[in-house]
């Protein structure tokens, strides 16, 4: 009976998401046109309504923890589902992702991620990816802000693993820039598919930067200890058993 509730209240809750999302983004969007700043306006305030409306509708509370960035850095962070990007969105003053080709189409999404400066890329063909990311980063150098990147280059589900790739790496020997690494438990509640949202605390967290010049071999095996290290802890605060090392 509990669950059966939850679930119907989780229903609720993103049938609501996403009418807000069609809402909010023709009510902002002649602003958005005229001036980038409303774009980054009506998309931070989309991502703390969602916030807010989660915490009401099916009692998931978020946290941010660590300090947030708000200068020209690379962020790398740990993706586990739509509620991770919703809470970085919240936060980060000027956001622009890396994201797949295919969100270019999405409706508002699309608009709203070319407006604010995302760079999108074919995760298919890796060699050219990264190729294309670069120059698009660089072409986009007029717009400054926090380059977010999922270095796992996919949503991996709470307690599983998956291998960080070399885009992550690449981009940060190319900027030169301070790489702020991001843990998560939101996968814990937020599953990557599905309508069931369970109720709970959610968190997203800044650790300290990584600063630039690391020899790449070296920065790959940092970037990764310190975001599984940190998001295993969280996920466990969160009371997900994980299985135990070997």
């Amino acid at each position: 009976m509990r669950y059966a509730l939850q679930w119907a209240r989780s229903l609720l809750f993103n049938t609501q998401m996403y009418l807000a999302m069609a809402v909010m983004g023709v009510g902002v969007l002649p602003f958005a046109v005229i001036d980038r700043r409303y774009a980054f306006a009506g998309v931070r305030t989309y991502a703390r309504y969602i916030r807010w409306s989660a915490r009401v509708l099916i009692e998931l509370r978020s946290e941010i923890r660590g300090q947030v960035p708000d200068g020209e850095v690379l962020i790398a962070s740990k993706h586990q589902s739509f509620l991770d990007i919703i809470l970085i969105l919240s936060v980060l003053p000027r956001p622009k992702f890396i994201m797949k080709k295919e969100l270019r189409w999405a409706p508002f999404v699309g608009y709203y991620a070319k407006r604010i400066g995302c760079v999108a890329v074919d995760r298919g063909k890796r060699g050219v990816a990264i190729r294309q990311m670069l120059a698009d980063v660089e072409s986009g150098a007029a717009l400054p802000g926090q380059l977010i990147i999922f270095p796992q280059g996919t949503r991996v589900a709470a307690g599983k693993r998956a291998p960080y790739k070399a885009g992550v790496g690449v981009l940060y020997q190319q900027l030169g820039q301070p790489c702020i690494p991001v843990a998560t438990n939101v996968g814990v509640f937020w599953r990557r598919r599905g309508i069931y949202r369970a109720p709970g605390l959610a968190v997203v967290e800044f650790l300290p930067p990584v600063a630039p010049g690391m020899r790449l071999s070296d920065f790959m095996t940092m970037l990764e200890d310190r975001i599984e290290t940190a998001s295993d802890a969280l996920m466990a605060e969160a009371g997900l058993a994980l299985p135990k090392e070997p």
